[in-house]
């Protein structure tokens, strides 16, 4: 059975890998460290199909170490000692390179195992994860190592993995393959900075492609219809899951419609219509809020009639709520008034209640004054009376700060109005 394309063509040389240029151009720290030979332990975090593993073997190769890798959702504690028990052999020689990926899914008993055989310096540990380390992997192993996060691949560098992909397939299916004009482009923008993926295409993409008078020719209709959904990077319980749908609602707090819609868009092209309802019901909540109150409802409605007709047809009433958040003037305070009230409640300052607000029952002997004295504001010019409502221990306390919108402006000078005469009444 032949290896995938991507592992067919992996680069030999550091020149050859694309992308990743803050850590390996010319100058660069890990371009620096690796020359020099003295290898660190080393996490490489990032998504996958940007270099992490072709440059784990490239560094082996280049200061002559035995390679030895594992996979952290199959390897056991056994496959460690195993490789540690080498290094008495002839393959020790010069150390041992341990490429331990997805490290994340080993046990803090597992990683504790590694760390005992990589403190003496005869194994050198690079580890890979598409998950943050700081999350998931133990803390004293990264106290021993140094990480370096690997970023998706931009398009143009892809494009030359890409051309380079095609001029491989050429030689090895003995004819000359010609990409239609933009197909090597396509594909690079479709792959959503994987590398292998966008090799993965490649391959597909000549084998659906026929030959005529000994030339294979790859169409952009065929590239397009290989690569359609392959843009969308999304792992919904990763780091990629968290920063999509939070670059979605900061998008509409910050009021740019357009990248409220192209992160919805990627969003939906992941088919996670729970994700965006529910990030679009917070951000008309959170962030609008009572500069616009009559948005909650709408978006409400919206959110209903996505459920309703489904995907793909959820997009339209969710774009259109999306742009209605994103162009709404925006207050946090009601917000930010609940956020005061319960630092008040989580530091215990308001136990119980003032007694005019007590369901009626009778009073115990300690009560200093008897009688409950609630006062009915509908009984009241304007239906409203002073009277203390918070409790005794925060009853001076200010949560709400009206907004500098018209809304909240309007109602700020409707209360002044009405409590302009009413000074409140001491213990009611």
């Amino acid at each position: 059975m032949q290896s995938p394309l991507a592992d067919r063509i992996r680069p030999s040389d550091l020149s050859e890998i694309v992308g990743q240029h803050h850590l390996l151009d010319k100058g660069r720290p890990l371009r620096q460290i690796i020359e020099s030979g003295k290898i660190p332990n080393m996490v490489f975090y990032g998504p996958s199909g940007v270099g992490k593993t072709t440059l784990a073997s490239l560094i082996a190769r280049r200061t002559n170490r035995s390679l030895r890798r594992l996979n952290g959702t199959t390897a056991s504690t056994a496959d460690i000692k195993a490789i540690f028990s080498s290094l008495e052999g002839f393959d020790g020689v010069n150390g041992i390179l341990l490429y331990l990926d997805e490290i994340q899914y080993f046990n803090k008993k597992q990683q504790q195992t590694l760390l005992e055989y990589i403190e003496n310096g005869s194994i050198t540990l690079i580890a890979s994860t598409t998950e943050n380390p700081y999350f998931y992997v133990y803390g004293a192993i990264l106290s021993r190592a140094t990480v370096f996060e690997f970023k998706p691949v931009e398009p143009e560098d892809v494009t030359l993995a890409v051309s380079r992909g095609f001029s491989v397939l050429s030689r090895e299916y003995g004819c000359e393959i010609v990409p239609e004009e933009g197909v090597c482009r396509r594909i690079a923008l479709s792959c959503g900075g994987d590398v292998r993926k966008a090799l993965n295409a490649v391959e597909l993409a000549a084998a659906a492609s026929p030959r005529v008078d000994g030339v294979l020719r790859i169409s952009l209709e065929t590239a397009a219809e290989l690569s359609q959904k392959s843009a969308v990077r999304y792992d919904r319980e990763g780091d990629e899951h968290y920063d999509l749908l939070s670059a979605f609602q900061k998008s509409m707090r910050g009021s740019d419609p357009d990248a409220a819609v192209h992160y919805l868009a990627r969003i939906l092209a992941a088919d996670d219509l729970p994700s965006a309802c529910r990030r679009l019901m917070v951000c008309a909540c959170e962030d609008v809020g009572l500069a616009n109150p009559q948005i909650i409802p709408i978006v409400k409605a919206a959110v209903d009639a996505a459920f309703m007709v489904g995907l793909p047809e959820a997009r339209i009433p969710l774009a259109d709520a999306a742009i209605l958040v994103a162009l709404s003037p925006k207050s946090n305070s009601a917000y930010m008034a609940y956020e005061k009230a319960m630092k008040d409640i989580r530091a215990g300052k308001a136990p119980g209640f003032p007694r005019q607000l007590q369901n009626k029952h009778y009073d115990g002997a300690e009560a200093a004054v008897k009688g409950q004295h609630y006062l009915y504001p509908h009984d009241f010019p304007d239906h409203w009376t002073a009277q203390q409502y918070l409790p005794d221990g925060v009853k001076e306390a200010v949560y709400y700060e009206p907004g500098e919108n018209k809304n909240e402006q309007a109602y700020r000078a409707y209360w002044d109005r009405i409590k302009g005469g009413h000074p409140p009444e001491e213990g009611k």
